[in-house]
């Protein structure tokens, strides 16, 4: 309701918000409110941020245009679930309340909570959604083939905010998938890509630039998942590093470490044991992460 406030905080753990700054911001910040401020909004809560994270579509549905729009933070502590990051979303469709809740928890489980940046978590987070309504469209119900759509536009939305947290990762120099495939339930395959997008030893290997599939195998090995070994591919951007439980044959150590130069990294994992598969995004761990939280507070 227009007499609600939300509030949204991220910074260092236990430090109380300054609200009697807050407080007295209040009226001039009224005053400025604008329809075209989302630039503004999207820089005032960055914090070790380096870029504001913004973005908007727009989408027909019969005669009527439906425009999203949204801003997030995050940089750090970035693990599902969100954790450390803030998301604020806008759109003018007409939609209640329940559906939209539904919706933006469909969009959440397949973006913000698919990245991780440290593996860390912290005790502030939080993703919103508001609409108008003006966009005068009639109410999109739940399950229907308006409301997938709408989830479709709204998950691409969150995706696209949640690679610029990843890419704007504390010290991150590459943006790196982990796409698992072929395995036996889905949830097998999110364990496996969650536990290589968190391995330490992965990350840095991916910032040496040092193609070093045994780091990645034993990530999947540990994963708590069942694997047949010797069934598993490991590629990565799109050269085969390992297969039938070796390293692949012909696997030119000097054209993997020119690849890994690339600033966008996909690891493949095939697992050739079902038919489902899930993907993580992430990034490295350079010297630049240690810097950066090693003088947090100092």
């Amino acid at each position: 309701t227009p007499k609600e406030i939300l509030i949204a905080s991220t910074g260092i753990i236990g430090v109380p918000l300054p609200s009697g700054k807050i407080v007295k911001a209040i009226p001039t910040l009224s005053k400025e409110l604008s329809a075209t401020g989302w630039t503004h909004s999207a820089e005032a809560i960055m914090t070790t941020d380096l870029v504001a994270k913004s973005k908007s579509l727009s989408y027909k549905m019969g005669k009527h245009k439906i425009t999203l729009g949204g801003i997030s933070k995050g940089s750090g502590m970035i693990h599902p679930n969100m954790a450390t990051m803030l998301a604020f979303i806008a759109t003018d469709a007409a939609i209640d309340t329940k559906t939209l809740h539904r919706a933006l928890k469909e969009a959440n489980e397949k973006t913000f909570n698919r990245i991780t940046v440290d593996g860390d978590t912290s005790t502030n987070d939080m993703a919103l959604i508001f609409a108008s309504g003006k966009a005068g469209n009639k109410t999109i119900p739940a399950g229907s083939p308006a409301y997938r759509t709408f989830v479709g536009k709204l998950t691409d939305l969150c995706l696209d905010l949640a690679h610029k947290i990843v890419l704007d990762g504390e010290g991150a120099t590459k943006f790196v998938t982990i796409r698992v495939q072929g395995a036996k339930l889905k949830t097998h395959a999110h364990r496996i890509a969650q536990s290589v997008a968190t391995s330490s030893l992965v990350k840095t290997a991916l910032f040496g630039q040092d193609p070093n599939w045994g780091r990645i195998i034993a990530a999947v090995g540990y994963a708590g998942v069942p694997v047949n070994p010797d069934k598993v591919e490991i590629l990565l951007n799109g050269s085969l590093l390992f297969k039938n439980g070796v390293p692949a044959s012909g696997a030119s150590q000097p054209a993997l470490r020119k690849k890994m130069k690339s600033k966008n990294i996909v690891i493949a994992i095939e697992l050739n044991s079902g038919r489902y598969s899930d993907k993580v995004y992430t990034c490295d761990l350079s010297y630049d992460y240690v810097r950066i939280n090693a003088e947090y507070t100092t």
